[in-house]
């Protein structure tokens, strides 16, 4: 995998594997995802606008990225308003933040972020526009290298779950694509790798968009790490004839108890793992941790447009005016969960004290960024 100025992503782990999204003289650049394997397209946003319809169309996905795209958004918008006005500027914000909310329902660190966002601007309204303009530009460029900071440690703590010689299946994506630029899950299996341990990830294609074929296969393949690709339906085939030691998954939200918003087809995952008795591991920032929720009957599932179930790569390939369903993500309940895995450590039921606990310390004392 290239990087900016040709450098090798290799299986360093003390480096992102792919920059997703980044910040420079008034523009956000990020990789755009829907263009992935065929070609390494970034997409240039000077407006607050071009982020929400990137992080609407998939161009930048992951609940992580998005989380961060959120709060580029709102630096940008801070940008676009032309006056002085305190007030003037609330109200900008105020619709900015709207406008980024309504872009999807479900993965949390969107909404996390763009509280931290509004939150900060307010403080610095006090000193003056340009200051809450400032203070929303260093908010966005410190979430960005916190996650990736977050991630490297949940990435470590998971490593420690990864036996060598593992079979591990994922679902979606979760790697550097889907992050600041490390990753949760596929995180996870970078540092088992960076630590020696040889690992063999089965991938699934995940349907409708094939998150897992187009992107998580395009990131292991670069970095060398050993993959099969399966079709969704073939999970259970494989955990049935003894080639998968653990499942290993993301999450765009994780309610108070544990319960956990993932990538359509997490849950079937889950259930035959847990029929077979393998292992299945949640990795996620506690940014992804939502406390207000109790359970995740409570979480918003976004239903996206029938044409990604209808269509494959442009080509029709279901009769037309059909009826469909099309959920974005299921949730899986905590009870077919092993351990979720933060940057606060491997957590184990009963989650809800834990989760609790994880998120308390994640705000008292954030994961340091340097080195």
């Amino acid at each position: 995998m290239m990087l900016a100025g040709g450098q090798s992503a290799a299986h360093d782990s003390a480096r992102p594997a792919v920059e997703t999204i980044s910040y420079a003289e008034g523009v956000v650049r990020l990789i755009d995802q829907t263009r992935l394997p065929e070609t390494l397209v970034v997409q240039e946003c000077r407006t607050a606008a071009e982020v929400a319809a990137a992080i609407r169309s998939l161009r930048i996905r992951g609940a992580p990225a998005i989380g961060v795209a959120a709060a580029y958004a709102l630096a940008l918008g801070a940008r676009e308003y032309p006056g002085t006005d305190p007030a003037g500027f609330r109200a900008h914000l105020a619709a900015v933040a709207e406008l980024v909310r309504r872009t999807r329902p479900t993965a949390v660190n969107l909404f996390w972020a763009v509280e931290q966002a509004l939150a900060v601007a307010e403080a610095a309204l006090a000193d003056g526009v340009e200051r809450a303009r400032e203070a929303l530009l260093a908010l966005a460029e410190r979430l960005r290298a916190e996650d990736v900071a977050r991630n490297r440690q949940l990435g470590a703590h998971g490593a420690t779950l990864i036996p060598d010689g593992a079979r591990v299946l994922t679902h979606c994506n979760t790697g550097a694509l889907a992050t600041a630029g490390y990753g949760t899950a596929l995180g996870v299996i970078r540092s088992a790798v960076a630590a020696g341990k040889r690992v063999h990830v089965y991938v699934d294609e995940t349907r409708p968009l094939l998150q897992g074929a187009r992107l998580t296969a395009w990131e292991l393949q670069a970095e060398g790490i050993p993959l099969t690709l399966i079709t969704d339906n073939m999970a259970g085939y494989f955990m049935a004839q003894g080639k998968i030691d653990l499942v290993l998954v993301g999450a765009d939200r994780i309610a108070a108890n544990g319960d956990v918003a993932n990538k359509i087809g997490t849950y079937s995952l889950a259930v035959l793992a847990h029929a077979h008795g393998i292992p299945f591991y949640v990795a996620a920032p506690t940014s992804t941790v939502d406390l207000r929720l109790p359970t995740g009957a409570a979480i918003p599932i976004e239903e996206r447009d029938a044409s990604e179930v209808t269509h494959l790569g442009g080509q029709q390939i279901a009769p037309a005016g059909v009826a469909v369903a099309n959920p974005a993500f299921d949730v899986t309940p905590h009870r077919y969960i092993t351990a979720i895995i933060t940057e606060r450590g491997v957590l184990h039921p009963p989650y809800g004290p834990a989760l609790e606990a994880a998120v308390q310390a994640a705000a008292a004392q954030p994961v340091p960024t340097g080195g």
